[in-house]
């Protein structure tokens, strides 16, 4: 735009005009007469000023966010710390009531039988020279464990000390395929031998010694004991009779059982150092589920 006289003179006018209005507005106080004018001119920039100010506190508060960020980051770390100590504490006090509970089931089957035990936990699985299925326990000849004793736990028969040590024992399972323990069925006197047979523990050969004694499936074994109760003690649960094998014109009949403990997921266990006075015959089998 050209700087005309007529341009200059315009805009000294309006410098004018505006001085008076200042001046008039100034001495008449409250009582000007552009008050409403100069209140919606209050309003227009506030609310321009607020809008501003909202629009900008993203942006602020993503600056102040970058300021902030490592103590947030050390906090967060810190939190996550503390959630996995109390996700730990948590899983320890259920697997502490897990083993309580397992306990108090054990020590009610010894009670039940008469077997005079020392609680034990299972702690590796291992090798053993002629024995392919083996664990060890953390209880030893210092807690009156010897070679030869039976092991059981909550549910029935896990196997027998083969070794002990001071603080230490290796127990060979029933599972193992060298193992051979003396059973008797349920309700009688028919009696015979349970072999292990591998297989992650899930069954045990059972040989029934008559070959005309009945046997069916659902059928139930307990330990028939040995003398003295070295290195089996009587009446303890062995296994559930699964599968029964077909042996016409021979001596003996072969069956095949689940065991009671399971031999894969062994955990609080108990060695008994004194045999019962009497054999509990069938007393510590399990009740039967009743029928529906």
């Amino acid at each position: 735009m050209k700087d005309t006289r007529r341009a200059r003179l315009i805009l000294g006018l309006l410098l004018t005009a505006a001085l008076v209005l200042v001046t008039v507005d100034h001495r008449t106080g409250d009582g000007s007469p552009f008050t409403a004018l100069r209140s919606a001119g209050s309003w227009a920039f506030g609310t321009a000023e607020q809008a501003a100010t909202t629009l900008a506190s993203p942006v602020t508060g993503f600056f102040g966010a970058l300021a902030n960020a490592p103590g947030a980051q050390a906090d967060i770390e810190r939190l996550k710390a503390d959630n996995a100590r109390l996700r730990a504490q948590i899983a320890a006090g259920r697997l502490d009531a897990t083993r309580s509970a397992e306990l108090r089931r054990m020590l009610g089957l010894a009670g039940t039988g008469g077997y005079k035990v020392v609680t034990a936990n299972v702690v590796a699985r291992r090798g053993q020279p002629g024995f392919e299925e083996a664990v060890e326990i953390d209880a030893g000849t210092d807690d009156g464990v010897r070679a030869e004793m039976t092991v059981l736990n909550a549910d029935g028969l896990v196997g027998r000390v083969i070794r002990a040590a001071a603080t230490t024992s290796t127990v060979v399972l029933l599972s193992d395929p060298a193992s051979a323990t003396g059973a008797r069925m349920e309700g009688g006197n028919e009696i015979g031998v349970v072999h292990g047979v591998g297989e992650n523990g899930r069954l045990v050969r059972f040989r029934l010694l008559d070959s005309t004694a009945p046997i069916n499936r659902g059928a139930r074994l307990v330990s028939f004991g040995s003398q003295r109760g070295m290195p089996y003690v009587p009446g303890v649960p062995v296994g559930v009779i699964e599968r029964v094998e077909a042996t016409p014109g021979e001596l003996t009949r072969i069956a095949y059982a689940r065991p009671y403990a399971d031999l894969t997921a062994l955990d609080v266990v108990g060695v008994v150092v004194q045999a019962p006075k009497r054999d509990p015959r069938d007393a510590v089998l399990p009740a039967r589920a009743s029928a529906r």
